[in-house]
Formats: structure tokens, sequence, C-alpha cells
């Protein structure tokens, strides 16, 4: 509870997870919209990217190389249509790809 109370001072929405798609579903894109789908780790990568994490942690998280994980960055931006990882996290946040 005092999350959420912290979480709603900062100007931030607190919620369950079940509603997400409730809030998604007259949003303009979605995951069937991208002309490539992301692949299950590119959808891990993103995950952790959505956290903040450096490619450096993403590498140990999944025990993979940083080269590697930059791959995947890449890849996903690409396919996004990004140039930046804030940009990518607002765009799979819209596309419902992630939950922050």
């Amino acid at each position: 509870m005092t999350a959420a109370v912290r979480t709603l001072a900062a100007g931030l929405l607190a919620l369950n997870e079940s509603f997400v798609p409730l809030l998604l579903r007259d949003s303009p894109a979605s995951p069937e919209e991208l002309a490539e789908p992301l692949t299950p780790r590119e959808r891990e990568v993103l995950q952790l990217l959505s956290q903040g994490l450096p490619n450096k942690q993403i590498a140990q998280r999944l025990a993979i190389s940083e080269h590697t994980v930059k791959f995947h960055v890449n890849a996903i931006f690409g396919k996004l249509g990004v140039q930046s990882r804030s940009e990518a996290i607002v765009h799979a946040v819209r596309m419902g790809l992630v939950v922050l």
C-alpha cells in the first residue's frame, strides 16, 4: 500500500496487471502490428531494459555476452522503429509488450 501511495505521489499510476489490456484496447498499436515480431529472447531483453538495467547486468541475468545483448537491443530498436532505450520502453508499454 505504501508503494502505491508513493507511486501516486510521484505522478505515476499503480494498478494490477490485469487492467492493462483494458487500458490498451484502444491503443493504435499492438504487438501483432509489428512487421517482424520480437523473439522470446528479445522480449526478455526488452523487459530488463524497462527495468533500467545496463547491458552488462542484462548479460549477467540472461547468461549471455554483452555483445549478444547489444545485438538484441539493436534488433529491438529496428523492429520497434525507435532510436533509444527510452523510446523503446515507451513504445513497448504502449503496445503492451512490457508492463512497468
